[in-house]
């Protein structure tokens, strides 16, 4: 899937490539500032490669790339940039790789899933008037949009942790009640460390346009306010870490509770149990002449005498409160 967009009066204006554009001279006669490639089949990288000279690498968004691949100009001037862009699905939150170029003020963006910020960026670009003025605008407007993105999740994050609280800290923690704040806190803590390296690899791609001195005065700045955002962002992190870090201690300290409960109990029957056992053992010796057969009441008292030394430790330790 392929899309296109132009620029009237600062406003993005596109559709679908299938929609608009149905051969490589219908192409040409566009003048694009964003073109934005969802999983591109040959055919369509053999129309951008005819219109914009542009060849795009079938590794172009590979998971493997090392560190000095992932932002670098070539000679031909392509300023090629790779970043990470956050899901955030019930089922699986997850990083997706994009790859950017930028060639003759055009931007290209390669991906492989459709991405909520870009869903934003076009949603915002098509109704605010002079929002974007060039290729590095929506580029800009693109990091910006995810940071915004990144602390939306923040703020969802905050709301579910607020009800696990709840949970924890108001009511009593069985073991099935535990093991669903942990599958929870587990959730949360992998969506807060997915948001962190997120904006990690933001601030990396706008620190990057700035020292390719590749801005104006007023992108600039705007960067900078981008990474003032992203800096607010991992104070939140961070104190998100700890209260998940708290909550997880909390949950299985409870689980342990439950569980020393258990041993308790059979600490103290095992307990309880010494005397009669002593007694028990103390009538069956074998004797030339058993005691208790020369008394009528001989059996009915050892009995007694054995319910009684049961009795006792469980009086005394209910009294101890041992038992609560």
């Amino acid at each position: 899937m392929l899309n296109v967009f132009t620029l009237d009066n600062g406003r993005l204006k596109g559709g679908l490539f299938q929609e608009e554009i149905e051969s490589a001279e219908d192409l040409a006669l566009t003048r694009p500032v964003w073109v934005d490639m969802e999983s591109p089949s040959e055919v369509e990288k053999g129309w951008i490669l005819d219109r914009f000279g542009l060849t795009i690498p079938e590794d172009i968004v590979a998971e493997d790339l090392e560190s000095s691949a992932r932002f670098y100009e070539e000679d031909n001037g392509e300023l090629h940039i790779r970043s990470d862009f956050l899901i955030d699905d019930d089922e699986a939150p997850r990083n997706v790789r994009v790859a950017f170029i930028l060639l003759n003020n055009v931007l290209f963006s390669i991906h492989n899933e459709d991405l909520p910020v870009f869903r934003l960026l076009r949603l915002r670009a098509r109704r605010i008037p002079a929002m974007i003025e060039d290729a590095k605008d929506v580029l800009l407007k693109l990091y910006d949009a995810d940071a915004e993105y990144s602390a939306d999740i923040l703020e969802g994050i905050y709301d579910k942790l607020e009800k696990v609280s709840e949970r924890v800290l108001k009511k009593d923690v069985n073991d099935a009640v535990a093991s669903e704040v942990l599958s929870a806190i587990a959730r949360e803590e992998d969506l807060n460390g997915r948001i962190r390296r997120n904006v990690m690899d933001t601030r990396r791609a706008v620190s990057f346009m700035m020292r390719s001195r590749m801005l104006n005065a007023e992108q600039f700045e705007e960067s900078r306010q981008i990474l003032r955002d992203i800096d607010s962002l991992d104070s939140h992190t961070a104190f998100l870490f700890d209260k998940i870090n708290f909550l997880m201690d909390a949950t299985v300290g409870f689980i342990n509770i439950n569980q020393n409960k258990i041993i308790k109990i059979f600490s103290v029957a095992s307990v309880a149990l010494l005397p009669p056992t002593l007694i028990a053992s103390i009538y069956g010796m074998n004797f030339k002449f058993m005691p208790e057969l020369d008394q009528t009441w001989g059996y009915p008292f050892a009995l007694v005498l054995m319910l009684a030394s049961v009795a006792a430790p469980f009086i005394y330790v209910r009294r101890k409160g041992w038992l609560r």
